[in-house]
């Protein structure tokens, strides 16, 4: 039995998630900016934050991916003190190749369940566009950075006319990354799509100038095509 944290939380020490926990963008707590499979660990990065209305919010960074947020007090309530600290786990890209087909096979069976676009979303059924990718590849052990411009920085580049299943397609302005979805090949793509422009859920479209209305809207936002070669290693903390 791990032991409970309920009533201490200590910097710098790494915490497991006893449940699925979602994960705040500010102190607030009112915009969902990811989520926490039971399981995963994270590190306390502050002390609690106590709002004008009274609410408290913790800073926390997950270990996985290094990615930062606020927690709220029902949700310290549900970790324990983690017994190992995270080890990241290497994968050659020849072992990340030939887990590829399961990580689509995630995305298809996410698809598969009645589910729509959730801003933050990484747990399922509902998903954004870069926490489907995520969890796809996190679901046969391979970490990836957290946002769409965070993979593609990750990725390595190719070239359109030598994409294949499992590379990662990136869609946005000149700026950076604002979409995500995964290659399968035959000239499409599944994803996680919004309302505005989207299927508000997993669909699959063609990579194409030339499809469906949504299709074309993403195509004419197209920035490139990624690669994944290793699993995302976090910064070493002490």
């Amino acid at each position: 039995m791990f032991p409970s944290v309920a009533t201490s939380l200590t910097a710098n020490v790494q915490y497991q998630c006893r449940i699925h926990l979602d994960i705040y963008d500010s102190p607030a707590l009112e915009r969902l900016a990811t989520q926490a499979t039971a399981g995963r660990q994270l590190w306390i990065e502050s002390p609690a934050d106590t709002q004008e209305d009274g609410a408290t919010a913790i800073a926390i960074r997950l270990c996985e991916d290094d990615y930062p947020g606020w927690i709220g007090p029902e949700a310290v309530e549900q970790l324990d003190i983690a017994e190992t600290p995270y080890q990241p786990t290497s994968w050659s890209a020849a072992e990340i190749q030939a887990k590829i087909p399961e990580a689509i096979a995630f995305t298809k069976a996410a698809m598969a369940h009645p589910n729509h676009y959730l801003w933050g979303g990484t747990v399922g059924p509902n998903y954004d566009c870069s926490g489907l990718i995520q969890a796809a590849f996190a679901s046969v052990g391979i970490w990836l950075p957290r946002d769409a411009y965070q993979q593609e920085e990750f990725a390595q580049a190719i070239a359109l006319a030598d994409a294949q299943p499992g590379d990662l397609v990136f869609f946005g302005p000149a700026q950076k990354a604002t979409h995500v979805g995964l290659y399968l090949g035959n000239g499409q793509y599944i994803h996680s799509s919004g309302k505005d422009q989207g299927h508000n859920g997993i669909a699959i479209d063609p990579l194409s100038a030339t499809g469906t209305p949504i299709s074309q809207t993403y195509f004419a936002q197209f920035r490139g095509v990624g690669r994944i070669q290793s699993s995302y290693q976090a910064p070493r903390r002490t």
